[in-house]
């Protein structure tokens, strides 16, 4: 299992970042696995280890596919499960609206949404995301915000309204479906990664990368750097060989083959050192 957690040249260091990117415009010191422990995180315990995702309000045809965002959370998330909870109205959720000045559609506050959310969390829940497309804003100085998480309550709620280029006005094509699942299933990992009390990564181009904008976001890995899968293994107990097998299988079936071969690779090379 140590060859997991080793850089062989596998993993690209993290890039300098651009005056635009997450790093320029946020002093973030990193997290090393030590600090990790030392910050006592809340880790899954008995009667208490299942992740769970929340839709919340109107869901058309620009969403991504749920099922397969469940799917793919519980190959990532390995061998933790993973609950997809029935969808919420809009009537329902308890948050403040508005309409965004910019866009013209309609926002809720990402705050009020936190504040709420602990008591949909159900008994047997370590954490759970909520996921919208309704698009988000914390405040009335922000424009948008693409989620949120409190990690002390271990809820966090994201959008996914600005992940299908229709939104602003970008070209459809075949691709698209593709497109927008990539973008969803990894802004669903990176914030229930958070869950478990794993900080943004300045070590490697890695899955817990901080992003300012969507070309950041889509520039970043699926994959978590060999820092943070540790963090995760530890937290979920897992096998990082078998975690991969997973994830091919659901690489291999939505047609992600750059994923793919890369944790098949990985998984191989657990394999042999064993």
């Amino acid at each position: 299992m140590k060859r997991a957690f080793t850089d062989g040249g596998e993993y690209q260091a993290k890039i300098a970042p651009r005056s635009i990117d997450w790093l320029a415009s946020h002093e973030e010191e990193g997290q090393s696995y030590r600090e990790w422990l030392d910050s006592d995180p809340n880790l899954p315990g008995q009667g208490r280890r299942k992740l769970y995702i929340l839709p919340l309000g109107d869901f058309d045809g620009t969403a991504p596919d749920l099922g397969k965002l469940q799917r793919y959370a519980e190959a990532y998330f390995y061998p933790m499960k993973v609950g997809l909870l029935p969808k919420e109205p809009d009537s329902a959720v308890k948050a403040r609206s508005r309409v965004n000045r910019m866009s013209g559609k309609k926002q809720w506050n990402s705050r009020d949404i936190l504040g709420w959310l602990p008591r949909q969390l159900p008994a047997d829940g370590y954490a759970m995301l909520a996921v919208t497309m309704t698009d988000l804003f914390p405040d009335e100085n922000w424009n948008f915000v693409f989620g949120q998480a409190s990690i002390k309550n271990r809820v966090g709620i994201f959008s996914f309204a600005r992940y299908h280029p229709s939104w602003s006005g970008g070209m459809v094509d075949e691709n698209t479906e593709k497109l927008v699942l990539r973008r969803a299933a990894k802004i669903l990992t990176h914030e229930m990664g958070h869950m478990f009390g794993i900080r943004h990564c300045i070590y490697h181009e890695c899955n817990m990368n901080g992003a300012n904008h969507l070309e950041e976001a889509d520039s970043t890995p699926m994959h978590l750097c060999p820092v943070c899968l540790r963090k995760l293994q530890r937290a979920s107990r897992g096998d990082p060989a078998a975690r991969y097998a997973r994830l091919a299988v659901f690489y291999g079936v939505n047609g992600l083959d750059e994923e793919k071969e890369w944790v098949e690779d990985r998984e191989g090379e657990i394999r042999s050192a064993k």
